[in-house]
């Protein structure tokens, strides 16, 4: 039994090794929920290396590409949750959004995390509704 502790302690170090070998963060969960007339994203991170900045970014059935949305997103550090509220989601007429995070490095090295869809249904009075509060903001 000691053998096996010692080949696992072994297999931990080494992975420990990698993961801050690379710099970058290491996403552990990426979640998006539509609540009322947002979309609700959330994200826990492992390991933080090196990490500049967060930026959101979504695509929907009527667009190819991502677009950002929102500011840049500082890290916190190892371990750390992560909530943004995209409240721009209820302007749009589509509903199924695809988000991911844009991970760059302080030297400027851009890694992608794992891309989530969301169906999200806003109804066209809230929709409406919505518009009329931002002309006033």
């Amino acid at each position: 039994m000691s053998v096996m502790k010692r080949i696992l302690g072994a297999i931990m170090a080494v992975m420990l090794i990698v993961a801050t070998a690379f710099a970058g963060a290491y996403v552990q969960e990426f979640l998006a929920k539509s609540e009322g007339g947002n979309v609700v994203l959330e994200w826990w991170t492992g390991i933080e290396s090196n990490v500049k900045s967060f930026v959101v970014e979504r695509k929907s059935g009527a667009t190819v590409d991502f677009v950002t949305i929102g500011q840049s997103i500082s890290p916190k550090g190892n371990n750390s949750y992560y909530q943004f509220i995209d409240e721009s989601a209820f302007k749009q007429t589509d509903s199924f959004y695809v988000y991911r995070l844009k991970i760059t490095d302080n030297d400027g090295t851009v890694a992608y995390s794992k891309e989530v869809g969301v169906s999200h249904t806003v109804s066209s009075v809230k929709r409406t509704w919505g518009s009329i509060k931002a002309m006033f903001r």
